[in-house]
Order: structure tokens, then sequence, then C-alpha cells
């Protein structure tokens, strides 16, 4: 009886533009998902289906407390869930749950194990390639005379891998990696604890570039870079264009970060959930298939991220309407900005 009131979504039927989807994100570590992922993928879901809901949850990087939140998600009567998993490999049995239940499961920004209906994010080698490639450029005549360190990103994402391959392509074999770290949670606190330990097994002066993950991480690297003296920073990569990143790239603490437009994958997302929820098939939606540990064929999108850099910020982030100009340049910052030709 459970399973067929969950699978026709209660007194809704499938088919109606009245229901809820269950929006579930890994944590508050990074900023972009609670500033701009959940308001996107909500307004994504409202213009879709004005008379939809949505139910917000956020695990906090606890795999134990996403995987009680899917279970009152589904105890509820949401007919479908966006599932951004914590740890990809404990939350199968939760996909797999939500399976038994009749509540198709929409991967969103990396790819949850288990019978996932449908899969959104961005091409995770070209993030890892874009960084490996900025970093090979700011090296120049350096790149073999110094140690590079690698701050990966969490082992439990399999994002981190697809990252680390990516960069991998185009960094190994032109520089020397003295040190490489997985960054629990991608914790600031931890990538700066790593990088600590970096700088004393190495030495300030023999490090010549770090190929940072995000920007969470690398926040974290240039904190203790500053931390143990260094003056003249040495490039740092980093991702998900966070405000404090962007504004680090603007006064030269910061290389580049990587874009991913968040619009653009939320909008994505959410056309994948309501189409579920309505009982609709996939097949005008997705591009390609992707297959997991668990799932082969997936129906997916991957989009295509962007590097930033102080060169194209105005080009990328501001005309995309990322930030203003003003949110970018407070008044500690202007005279960097006026440098870089940042003005209202």
């Amino acid at each position: 009886m459970t399973t067929t009131l969950a699978a026709c979504g209660g007194d809704d039927q499938v088919g109606t533009d009245s229901f809820s989807v269950g929006l579930l994100l890994p944590s508050r570590a990074v900023p972009r998902w609670e500033h701009s992922d959940k308001p996107l993928i909500e307004k994504g879901i409202k213009e879709r289906c004005p008379d939809c809901t949505m139910e917000y949850a956020n695990a906090e990087n606890d795999a134990a407390r996403q995987r009680q939140q899917i279970t009152s998600m589904i105890t509820k009567g949401v007919r479908v869930l966006i599932l951004d998993a914590a740890d990809t490999r404990a939350l199968r049995s939760s996909v797999q749950e939500a399976r038994r239940e009749g509540v198709p499961v929409v991967a969103y920004d990396r790819l949850a194990e288990g019978p996932v209906s449908g899969y959104v994010s961005f091409d995770g080698g070209e993030v890892g390639r874009l960084q490996g490639e900025a970093l090979l450029n700011a090296l120049g005549d350096d790149a073999d005379r110094k140690d590079v360190v690698m701050m990966n990103g969490d082992p439990t994402s399999p994002n981190a891998a697809w990252y680390r391959k990516g960069s991998l392509s185009v960094i190994a074999g032109n520089v020397k990696i003295g040190r490489a770290y997985d960054t629990l949670g991608w914790s600031t606190d931890n990538a700066h604890a790593n990088m600590s330990a970096a700088i004393a097994a190495l030495g300030p002066d023999r490090i010549g570039g770090v190929l940072a993950a995000n920007d969470s991480i690398a926040a974290g690297v240039i904190a203790a870079l500053k931390s143990a003296g260094v003056r003249k920073l040495p490039p740092v990569t980093g991702q998900d264009a966070d405000l404090d990143a962007v504004r680090r790239i603007i006064k030269g603490e910061q290389l580049m970060t990587v874009y991913k437009p968040f619009a653009v994958e939320a909008a994505a997302v959410a056309e994948m959930a309501v189409a579920l929820g309505r009982g609709e098939s996939l097949d005008g939606i997705a591009t390609t298939t992707t297959d997991s540990a668990t799932t082969k064929d997936i129906p997916s999108v991957l989009l295509t991220p962007k590097a930033v850099t102080v060169a194209n910020i105005e080009q990328t982030l501001v005309e995309d309407g990322v930030y203003t100009v003003e949110q970018l340049c407070p008044a500690d910052l202007q005279p960097a900005c006026d440098t870089v030709g940042l003005t209202d």
C-alpha cells in the first residue's frame, strides 16, 4: 500500500501540476549550495510548475543525516527527489529506497550511486583541465624547477577524482608534484592544515604553485601561505566562483577560478525533476548518458565550465549577472578594481 501511494504521489496523480519536489544538498561548507543552487532550483521549479512546492534539507556533510532526510521526504509524499549526495556510496541504499517507493531521484552536480533516473552536472574532466592549463601557463619557465602541491577535494565525492584526473591530464609530466592531499569535507580548515604540512615539508621557496580543487580549499591554502610569511604568493587555482575568491583574484592572491553557470545547471535539473514528477520521459531533456558504478545509461546533461581570471571577470560573472561590480569592489578593494578595469 505504501509503495502504491508513493508511486502515485498520494492524492496528487501523476500528470497533474500540484506536487512536491525534494531538494537535498550536501553541506554549507561550499557557499554556492545555499547562496546559488537552492534559490535557483526553487525558481526553476516554480517557473515550470507554478503550483509545485519544494521541500529542502541540507546534510551538513553528514551522510547519515542525509539518509534520514530522504526517508522523511519520502514519508511526506514528495514525488521526485533532487539529490546532491554528501557521500555517493553511502547514499546508495537511500536511492534504492526511493526507487522502491516509486520516487525517482535526479543526481545533481555529483553522480550518486544506485538507480538514479537522471543526472545533471558539469564536465568534471574539463574543470580539472582548465585548472591545470591555467597553472601550467602561470608557472612558465618555473614549471620544471619548483614543486606543485595538489590539494584535491573530498575523496568521498566522485567529482574530486574527476577533477584530479582532468588536471593531471595537463600537468603530469610537465611539473613536479611535491605533495598531494585529499581535503575532507572540502573544508577550508582542513585545506589550511594540509597546506601548512606541505610548507613544512617542502619549504615555502620550493612551492611554485598549488592546484586547489575549489575556492574553499584555495582560501585555506592562501591563508596558510600568508601565515608562513610568504609575501609573493604562488599561483593558486580554484573552482565555484565564490565571491571571496573572485575578490582574491582581483587582489592578485588567487590565479583563477572555474565558473560553472549555476543558473543553467539549476534550470536543467528543475526541468528534469518536473518532467519526472509528471511521469514524462527525459528524452527531450537529456543530451547524453552516463554510467555510474551501479547504473548504466543514466539520462544526463553535462554542461561546459568556464575559466575565470582577472582578465575576464566582467565578460563572465558580471555579464551573466552573478555579481555586480559594486558587489565585487567594496571600498577597500576599489584601487585594485580600478587597476584591473572593473568600474561601474
